[in-house]
């Protein structure tokens, strides 16, 4: 059964399935942050959060919604992490468009001081889809990792989704091509498979 937590007036699920959530907590300020605890089972996580329409701005960007988020990651796979991926999308099978508005705070003068992990190295994606990829330690089964990070809207809609993506190392890489490059060339990956699609469906 999927657990859904209030808090503050937006609504976090673990409902999009690969993991399953613990505690909310926070009022969304850059202060106060949402903090979002979760324990992590498969591949791919899919955090839906719901009341974005409602909430306001609480982090003082000209956005029509914003909010700071800290996510709190437990490793319950088999897997070595050696990067986590979050990306946001307003449907859940679609990468999210520069034109949509829904972003980790794009083009605004605090995303890049107030974005940070426990991973050292942070790249930030705009096109084709809003992506954080995080990188440059392992977290082993059991360990933790930690984001902040923030989200805004300037058309918010009442759903949207956060997919994460921790990554393993990629088989028959060398050691040097791990991590930040290894994900990069994932990302190569999907941008080529996002292109196909938008071609070739109708």
């Amino acid at each position: 059964m999927a657990m859904q937590l209030g808090q503050e007036g937006l609504s976090f699920s673990d409902e999009g399935g690969g993991f399953t959530l613990k505690a909310v907590s926070g009022r969304g300020t850059l202060s106060d942050p949402f903090v979002v605890v979760e324990e992590v089972t498969q591949q791919q996580a899919v955090l839906v959060i719901r009341g974005f329409t409602e909430v306001g701005n609480r982090i003082g960007t000209d956005h029509t919604a914003g909010v700071a988020v800290t996510k709190v990651v437990i490793n319950r796979t088999a897997d070595v992490w050696q990067s986590f991926q979050l990306e946001l999308r307003q449907i859940e099978g679609q990468h999210s468009p520069y034109e949509d508005g829904l972003s980790f705070a794009q083009n605004t003068a605090i995303t890049n001081a107030f974005t940070t992990s426990s991973f050292p190295n942070i790249q930030r994606f705009d096109e084709p889809e809003d992506r954080l990829v995080f990188s440059g330690k392992s977290v082993r089964p059991g360990e933790s990792a930690k984001f902040t990070f923030l989200i805004t809207d300037m058309s918010p809609i009442s759903k949207f989704f956060l997919v994460q993506q921790p990554l393993r190392p990629v088989s028959g890489l060398p050691a040097t091509f791990q991590g930040a490059q290894a994900a990069t060339v994932q990302r190569r990956i999907s941008q080529i498979s996002y292109r196909w699609r938008q071609k070739h469906q109708p």
